[in-house]
């Protein structure tokens, strides 16, 4: 692109220029006149005299006054007709204005009255309409019927130049005729590649970067400002940048148009400090431009910035009280004071003088969901979609809106839209996430939500989301993983109580793993919370019991489990002591008889020396058994009676699981297992 605009003169371009303001100007297209005014004052320092004097001054008038290129396409018998209709149209008198150039055949003066037509409906449905949400009624479509037939009629015949062929596109795609629209505004742009209202009117309708680059407009300058202002159409906003940056290089770096339009880039990248810094540099060399000031104090409004709103706000109304533009910035005033009533008096005061304002529509959907006042808030929203449906916020408005009245469907279907505009947008990305989680569609949702990762979380949440996710589902060893990655970045968490909870989440998770360490360190930091400081208290003291715990028991296990036995018989009640002994003793002299009766039987057979001994060795073994087995059945007792005081950890993702803090030895494990079965044989 840059090197194709350095191969075109500056004072080529200029001379171009010039010659399309008088075009524009003579056909009362008063905003393509101030947009090329605008690109031609940016070129102040280009000279277009020198060898091209001659036709340069054919711009404004020629000696003899009747051959200037203002007269150009006026027949010299309709110059009383025109100038009389175009003093009406000047004063927004349409119907007087087309009224006087009824009969004229010459081009000027035809379009002036078919254009001065429409202009005269468009000004009548404005003034009837009641009700602000309809802007395309049957009525307005039935008016503009009738003209339609008249522009296709001269277009069969031949009768239409571009300025002609564009009104032509222009009520086709007021009836929502779109592809024939497309195919006159591309014919009107290349008879009158100077129309800059013919872009502006296409850029909507081309909806992909592909087709719009294919677009033939016959190779002419103008198409390099039409792709970089399709590029910030299309939120495709690096590559705007970047084209910008090439007209910039190429001569254009004093247009104020430009500079502007890289604010706009800049602000929908979400790099709010350059898109102010370029604002504020707009305000010192344009002190009473209005254009994209909205933008601005929306930039504003993100920064909280109240005083230099307050100042924005009174300056534009000095400047003009009644213009949409200022009446937007005087609601977004209100709006940072929370003064959400008076704010949607001014957004509804912008409509009245442009109901095809996109930014009043979008925000006065905004403060009715301040409001909770969902329905309104939904009519808003469409009517933005209506004007442009290329406005993410108004599609993700209508999600979001839909979210609240819980019907999940409407909301997938508008975020979906809405991330289909902004596709590396991680805000889109989320909402989506979340409403598949409502839907259950766990798997969609883990997918956006590692996206609106790697894209770049806006809101940091994504990853915190994720980690919920995956606790809902069980999955927890991804769950801590995820709360790992969202806690490491601590000012980047917007969500104070979420942060927290991570915290706690993973102090719980590393004290049952028995990294006591991690989970103080993690614990600490809950302290911070007034609504989590006392699980984070009592964490810490278990973790701290916990390592007391097992300094005891490095010291000596035989006295912790000695000691544990006595502990739990001092808990047993009395009467099952009683019990228990007596069922033993029962059991212990039915032994020692036995071993008595087989001792006189052993009296009455020869036996090898040392039975006798043996068989008191026996009888004295029996007995110590019978005061070890009603000592192991005391602690057996106690154990059913009492379960085991030590502290399970606790798994702080949704679930909890005992686990003994200390293992007892082996002997204690025999033991238990010996005074198991003495028991279940005194039962029996």
């Amino acid at each position: 692109m840059e090197e194709d605009l350095f191969n075109i003169p500056l004072s080529d371009v200029k001379r171009e220029l010039r010659r399309g303001i008088i075009e524009c100007q003579k056909r009362g297209l008063t905003q393509s006149a101030k947009w090329l005014a605008e690109m031609s004052h940016g070129l102040g320092d280009v000279d277009c005299e020198g060898a091209g004097t001659s036709s340069c001054s054919q711009h404004v008038m020629s000696e003899s006054g009747e051959s200037c290129q203002f007269l150009e396409g006026i027949a010299l018998t309709e110059y009383d007709n025109y100038f009389l209709a175009k003093s009406y149209f000047d004063v927004r008198e349409y119907d007087r204005a087309a009224y006087f150039v009824r009969n004229c055949e010459s081009s000027v003066p035809r379009f002036l009255h078919l254009y001065a037509t429409y202009m005269s409906r468009e000004k009548r449905r404005l003034d009837s309409t009641t009700d602000r949400s309809n802007l395309n009624d049957t009525g307005h479509v039935r008016e503009l019927t009738e003209l339609l037939a008249i522009l296709r009629s001269q277009y069969s015949h031949g009768l239409l130049d571009g300025y002609g062929i564009y009104l032509y596109g222009v009520v086709l795609k007021a009836v929502n005729l779109n592809k024939v629209a497309i195919q006159m505004f591309i014919h009107a742009i290349r008879l009158a590649p100077m129309l800059w209202a013919a872009y502006v009117e296409l850029a909507p309708l081309i909806m992909e970067k592909d087709k719009m680059l294919s677009l033939n407009f016959g190779g002419h300058w103008m198409r390099h400002f039409f792709v970089a202002h399709s590029y910030i159409e299309m939120y495709l906003n690096d590559e705007g940048l970047k084209a910008y940056e090439d007209l910039q290089h190429a001569g254009f770096r004093k247009c104020v148009y430009v500079t502007s339009q890289m604010a706009l880039a800049y602000h929908n990248k979400r790099d709010v400090d350059r898109a102010i810094e370029i604002f504020q540099t707009l305000q010192e060399v344009d002190p009473y431009r209005l254009e994209n000031m909205d933008t601005y104090s929306n930039l504003l409004f993100v920064k909280e910035l109240k005083t230099e709103m307050a100042q924005l706000a009174h300056k534009a109304v000095s400047i003009n009280k009644y213009c949409p533009e200022t009446c937007c910035v005087v609601g977004n005033y209100y709006s940072i004071r929370s003064d959400h009533q008076m704010a949607i008096v001014y957004f509804q005061r912008a409509l009245k003088l442009n109901p095809k304002y996109l930014s009043a529509w979008t925000l006065m959907g905004h403060e009715f969901m301040e409001l909770k006042n969902t329905n309104a808030a939904i009519q808003s929203y469409r009517k933005a979609v209506e004007v442009n449906k290329r406005d993410y916020r108004a599609w993700y408005g209508l999600g979001q809106s839909y979210e609240i009245l819980k019907m999940h469907y409407y909301s997938l279907y508008y975020f979906k839209i809405a991330h289909q505009l902004r596709p590396y947008d991680s805000r889109m990305l989320v909402a989506l996430g979340e409403t598949y989680e409502k839907l259950e569609k766990f798997d969609n949702a883990i997918k956006c939500y590692w996206k609106a990762c790697d894209v770049g979380d806006i809101e940091a949440v994504s990853m915190c989301k994720l980690a919920g996710l995956y606790e809902k589902r069980g999955e927890y060893e991804d769950a801590v993983q995820c709360y790992i990655m969202y806690c490491d970045d601590e000012r980047a968490a917007t969500d104070k109580q979420s942060l927290y909870h991570g915290f706690m989440t993973l102090a719980n998770y590393y004290e049952s793993k028995g990294q006591f360490d991690k989970a103080s360190h993690y614990a600490y930091k809950c302290l911070e919370s007034d609504e989590r400081k006392s699980e984070a208290k009592a964490l810490l003291k278990t973790i701290e019991n916990k390592r007391s715990g097992k300094v005891a028991t490095s010291e000596g296990e035989a006295n912790s489990s000695t000691n544990a036995n006595v502990i739990a018989a001092d808990t047993s009640s009395d009467d099952d002591m009683e019990m228990e002994l007596s069922d033993y003793k029962y059991l212990c002299s039915d032994y020692v008889l036995s071993c008595q009766s087989d001792f006189k039987e052993s009296k009455k057979t020869p036996a090898a020396t040392g039975d006798s001994t043996t068989n008191s060795h026996l009888i004295s073994t029996a007995a110590d058994m019978s005061l070890n087995e009603s000592e192991m059945a005391a602690s057996s007792s106690t154990n059913e009676i009492c379960p085991s005081t030590s502290t399970a950890a606790t798994f702080a993702i949704g679930q909890q699981t005992e686990k003994p803090i200390e293992a007892r030895d082996s002997e204690s494990n025999d033991d238990e297992q010996n005074s198991m079965e003495i028991s279940s044989i005194s039962i029996d």
